[in-house]
C-alpha cells in the first residue's frame, strides 16, 4: 500500500485500521506507511470509503475550523481525498498479501487468505487417522505479525524431529526442501500477519513436538498458538487428552466442523 503525499491531508483516519501499526503521520503532516512493517493486508484501503475531495479544499476547511475553534466530528472511516492507493506487488513482496489479505487467493490451495483448511475439516479430508495427532502451529497475530525467518526457525526445528509437513499447506509450498523445513531465502525477511504450519505425527510423538515448539517460541518476537487434535477411539474415548493433561496442559475446545453436505473421509 502507498499513501499519496500530494493527496493526504493528515487527518489520521486510516491509522486505527492498520492491524500492525504501520501508519503514522510524519513531520511533514501527511500519513506515511512503514514499508518494512506493512504486511500488505489492504485493511486500510478496504475499510475506508473515499470521497476524493480536492486536497486544497479539505485543508482550507480544516484551517478555517481551527481558526473558529470548531471541532468538526467527521466520520472516521472516510479518506476525504482518496490518498490510500494499492500498489502492484511483485515477488517477493506479494507473499505478504497472500498470507495477510483475506481476499487474496493462494495459488497452491485455491483458498483465500492463509489458504489452509486446517484441522476443522479433518472429518472431510481425513488427513489425521486414529493413533495420530494433527498439529496446527500458528505464528503471528494481528498487532504482532511474523517474518518468514521466524517461521523457518520453527519449521527447521520441527524437521529435525523427522516430521513431514502437510503438502497442501501454503507454508510448505514455500520451503526449499520440506525435509529440512528451510524456507526460500528470498522471502525470509518478508513480514506477514500470520501463518499456520500443519503436520501429523504419531500420538507418542506429541510430547516431543510440544517441547520443541515451546523451546523455539522463547527466541521469537511473535505469538505462537498451538492447535492439536485427534480422532476419538472407537469406544468414544480421546487418547490425546490424557497425554496433554499429563504434560500439564489444559486444552480448550476450539472449532467443530460437522462436514454437513459433504462426504466424510473414508472410514468415518
Amino acid at each position: 500500500m502507498w499513501i499519496n503525499p500530494k493527496l493526504c491531508v493528515g487527518c489520521a483516519n486510516c491509522i486505527p485500521f492498520c492491524p500492525v501499526g504501520a501508519i503514522a503521520v510524519g513531520p511533514s503532516g501527511v500519513a506515511v506507511i512503514d514499508r518494512d512493517a506493512c504486511v500488505e493486508c489492504a485493511n486500510c484501503y478496504r475499510s475506508m470509503s473515499r470521497e476524493n475531495l480536492p486536497p486544497w479544499l479539505v485543508r482550507t476547511l480544516r484551517k478555517a475550523a481551527q481558526l473558529l475553534r470548531l471541532r468538526p466530528d467527521p466520520d472516521l472511516d472516510i479518506c476525504p481525498t482518496g490518498a490510500i492507493t494499492p500498489e502492484p506487488l511483485e515477488w517477493p513482496r506479494v507473499v505478504r498479501s497472500l498470507f495477510s489479505d483475506p481476499t487474496s487467493e493462494h495459488k497452491v490451495t485455491g483458498v483465500a487468505g492463509r489458504g489452509t483448511e486446517e484441522a476443522k475439516t479433518n472429518d472431510v479430508t481425513g488427513r489425521t487417522k486414529e493413533g495420530e495427532a494433527g498439529f496446527t502451529v500458528e505464528l503471528g497475530r494481528p498487532g504482532v505479525g511474523v517474518t518468514f525467518a521466524e517461521i523457518e526457525d520453527v519449521t527447521a526445528s520441527l524437521a529435525n524431529l523427522g516430521i513431514s509437513f502437510e503438502p497442501k499447506n501454503p507454508v510448505t509450498s514455500l520451503m526449499e526442501d520440506p525435509k529440512t523445513g528451510r524456507i526460500r531465502k528470498d522471502i525470509l525477511q518478508e513480514r506477514i500477519l500470520s501463518a499456520i504450519v500443519e503436520f501429523t505425527v504419531p500420538l507418542e510423538q506429541v510430547p516431543e513436538v510440544l517441547r520443541t515448539v515451546e523451546e523455539v517460541s522463547t527466541r521469537l518476537q511473535t505469538v505462537v498458538s498451538i492447535g492439536v487434535y485427534t480422532r476419538n477411539a472407537r469406544d468414544g474415548s480421546n487418547p490425546l487428552l490424557g497425554i496433554l493433561h499429563q504434560l500439564g496442559y489444559r486444552p480448550q475446545r476450539a472449532k467443530v466442523n460437522m462436514g454437513l453436505g459433504r462426504p466424510l473421509a473414508e472410514g468415518r
